[in-house]
């Protein structure tokens, strides 16, 4: 997945210590053409951005991908993106400056980091490391309050449904990242009570990349 181009800027140490309310996410869902790190590509990718505690639905970014490798048909069914939908969609390159644009300056969010840790560490020709420094594991969260273990398996939607959020369409690219937004914001404030009050110590409960339970989405 050769590219070339700007990476999106990090956020600044400043904002690391930061509370968690006033800084800027980015909640961020990708589809795949499976699940193999080396092979797989994405085929759509949804951003929803966070800011000052509020999730920002009227900035929100969805776009199809044409793949370099065939969608598997595992995947097609759990996201039900066919090839004739990839038709015109855009390139890689286009999309990894959307990419860029979208998460630019901004943290992280996801449901399950270790995978859109590896596909951006793809998309984007970096080691994984630099990105795991900037996202916030969605789940890690839900565990961490929940008191479960880390090998504890939870879906996205499951966990959403538990929490009061509607789902409207589970492994949609947008949709998924609007659900996960929801959920780190009424996750994120129960943790405060706990002392999880800066960007840093929500950052802090994402493992190293490699180091998690295999995806529940």
């Amino acid at each position: 997945m050769p590219m070339s181009g700007a990476l999106p800027r990090k956020p600044s140490r400043r904002r690391r210590r930061a509370s968690w309310r006033a800084a800027e996410f980015a909640s961020l869902d990708f589809e795949t053409t499976g699940l193999d790190y080396e092979r797989d590509v994405i085929v759509s990718f949804g951003v929803v951005p966070v800011r000052g505690g509020r999730v920002i639905v009227r900035e929100a970014l969805q776009r199809l991908v044409a793949p370099s490798v065939p969608v598997s048909p595992a995947s097609m069914r759990v996201h039900h993106i066919l090839p004739q939908d990839l038709a015109g969609a855009a390139t890689l390159a286009e999309a990894r400056q959307e990419l860029r644009r979208a998460l630019d300056g901004r943290f992280v969010l996801t449901w399950f980091a270790d995978v859109e840790i590896a596909f951006l560490g793809r998309i984007f020709q970096v080691p994984q490391r630099p990105w795991s420094m900037r996202v916030v594991d969605v789940r890690r969260m839900v565990l961490e309050l929940e008191g479960l273990d880390d090998e504890t398996r939870q879906t996205l939607s499951g966990t959403a449904a538990r929490y009061g959020i509607p789902v409207a369409s589970p492994h949609e690219a947008l949709d998924d990242a609007l659900v996960a937004a929801q959920l780190f914001l009424i996750v994120a404030s129960k943790l405060e009570e706990r002392g999880y009050r800066r960007v840093r110590d929500l950052l802090r409960l994402t493992p190293p990349a490699g180091r998690r339970a295999g995806p529940s989405t």
